[in-house]
């Protein structure tokens, strides 16, 4: 990674440039079954495609508030970087109604409601699938996204000092993310290009977002990101880390 890199963004194009086959996402729901990798381009191709529908689609502003009511996925992994590619605030689990745009999972629509601005849903379904029927008063991620551009450049420049994640009533700048991913990533296990930690934590805290995407990020890592995780027992998840070469566990 760069030390030059101040942003989330940032550190998503320092690994896009130096290593972009490397796996950076696996995805594991053991509620269903779902595994999905994805290598540092193709999390970068979704966080370009994303931050294209924030910016030109929903009219996204740097400082606009983006309420995300989503559980720990691949896909919230790739919101989280779309909003620190526009400037706009990740607000995981806030207010819809005091939020710009609502970005919901199926089993938070009517809380999401609340919103007054734009509504986006995930189906959260496997590879990314629509929904059946889509809901009403939503656009569906699925629907709207795959025809975006593959490249994407703010139209304002981000500025690492401004409000970028709220998470548990905390507000974080850019450059604050940064720093203390980095700083804490050796906490976590987290030493540097190969290290992969397996993280069953939610990403409505500081330190599932940290050990769930930003720590990996910063320290040119990969995750493991298991949702539902409390299905599995002990065997299975001593396969699981073997077979996916973790070498950290966050849970």
């Amino acid at each position: 990674m760069n030390a030059t890199d101040r942003t989330p963004a940032d550190l998503l194009s320092s690994a896009l440039s130096s290593d972009p086959g490397r796996p950076l996402v696996t995805f594991y729901d053991d509620a269903t079954g779902e595994r999905v990798e994805l290598s540092v381009a193709t999390f970068a191709n979704w966080v370009a495609k994303t931050a294209n529908l924030l910016q030109d689609e929903l009219s996204a502003e740097p400082g606009d508030r983006v309420a995300l009511l989503l559980p720990a996925h691949w896909q919230t992994a790739v919101w989280l970087l779309a909003c620190a590619s526009t400037g706009t605030i990740a607000d995981m689990a806030g207010d819809p109604a005091a939020a710009d745009i609502v970005v919901s999972g199926p089993d938070t629509l009517e809380q999401a409601r609340a919103c007054r601005g734009a509504r986006i849903a995930l189906s959260l379904r496997p590879l990314g699938a629509r929904f059946p029927q889509p809901p009403e008063g939503f656009a569906d991620f699925a629907v709207e996204v795959p025809g975006q551009g593959d490249r994407f450049v703010p139209y304002t420049p981000v500025d690492p000092e401004e409000p970028a994640l709220i998470v548990a009533g905390r507000e974080f700048t850019g450059a604050e993310v940064v720093e203390r991913a980095r700083a804490e990533a050796p906490e976590i296990g987290l030493t540097g290009p190969g290290s992969r930690v397996l993280s069953g934590l939610p990403y409505d805290t500081w330190e599932g977002l940290n050990a769930g995407l930003y720590a990996p990020l910063a320290t040119g890592g990969s995750v493991v990101l298991c949702r539902n995780l409390d299905r599995l027992d002990e065997d299975a998840l001593d396969k699981r880390v073997e077979s996916e070469r973790v070498t950290v566990i966050a849970r």
